[in-house]
């Protein structure tokens, strides 16, 4: 019994670093089902994955592109620990990304190109579930049922990757990065639908391409998921993103760059059993008022233990 429980609601927490696996898309650009949901106390989660992602640049969307025809490869290894916050469910999150870029474009009339390989910005979480997703060990989850859950997050992105001030495609951005969100998850039977807004803030990059100082506005973001539960733990998830703001200034002149993209993608979890499951994910950009459009596919392995598995 506590194994098909296991499976049922724990197979949720899979994708809780969905944004962060995707590392090579900016975080406003995060697609992330179940982020919130409820899991047992003490489950520690590795995880290994890789995503390709074609087009543009993906890693900061207000760069001034145009004609990209760029290709990232990322890597990724992520450790998380779901625990008790205080009697609520609560989660630490860590994730290490490693990319290559390759490819051209256009900037200001005049070709660039870029070919390197390096780690990209971390990323380091802790959310919790304020309502409706209580603090509980793996045995009490045979009775535990969702209904409504309201949860929030910080995320914080320290600049550690790779980064040329000669060189204005990079796969680091030179900059923190503070990403607070909020988010709720309602249960309908085997239908889940979850809402999420954040808002991502920077700090300056004080060696911007040519030497420059790149401000940035905070950028706004909105997720909307529809979730359908499958039978063995088996999930699918309607993802989309839309996400406003982040002027930048270069010098003190300000720029016509403000956002107003959106994305779409579609989220497939497989257990394959207690302790193992496999994710596949793809994304496409629907809308971009600015910036680079791109298309994004991946894949992740997750190995649990611990909590009493």
């Amino acid at each position: 019994m506590i194994l098909a429980v296991l499976r049922r609601h724990a197979g949720a927490r899979f994708c809780c670093l969905l944004g962060l696996l995707t590392a090579a898309e900016a975080q406003p650009q995060q697609l992330e089902p179940r982020a919130y949901a409820n899991v047992p106390v003490g489950l520690n989660f590795l995880i290994a994955g890789y995503a390709h992602s074609s087009g543009g640049l993906a890693t900061d969307p207000a760069l001034p592109l145009t004609d990209e025809q760029l290709t990232l490869q990322t890597p990724i290894l992520a450790y998380a620990h779901s625990f008790d916050a205080w009697g609520k469910s609560a989660k630490f999150d860590a994730v290490i990304p490693w990319g290559c870029v390759s490819g051209s474009a256009i900037s200001n009339g005049a070709p660039v190109s870029r070919d390197v390989c390096g780690l990209l910005d971390p990323a380091f979480r802790f959310s919790i579930n304020f309502y409706g997703a209580p603090a509980m060990r793996l045995e009490e989850f045979r009775n535990y049922r969702q209904d409504l859950i309201v949860g929030a997050s910080l995320q914080v992105s320290p600049p550690l990757g790779q980064y040329d001030p000669d060189k204005l495609v990079n796969l680091g951005t030179n900059r923190w990065t503070f990403r607070p969100e909020i988010g709720v998850s309602k249960a309908f039977q085997r239908l889940t639908a979850e809402f999420a807004l954040g808002a991502s803030f920077f700090t300056n990059n004080d060696s911007y391409f040519g030497g420059k100082t790149r401000e940035q506005d905070p950028i706004y973001s909105s997720q909307l998921h529809l979730v359908y539960e499958l039978r063995g733990g088996t999930w699918v998830a309607l993802d989309g993103t839309y996400f406003w703001g982040g002027r930048t200034t270069i010098n003190g002149v300000e720029g016509n760059d403000e956002l107003g993209n959106s994305r779409i993608g579609v989220t497939l979890a497989l257990p394959v059993d207690r302790n193992n499951s496999i994710k596949l994910y793809a994304s496409e950009g629907i809308l971009a008022r600015v910036g680079a459009d791109f298309t994004i596919v991946g894949i992740a392995w997750q190995y649990r233990w611990g909590g009493g598995l």
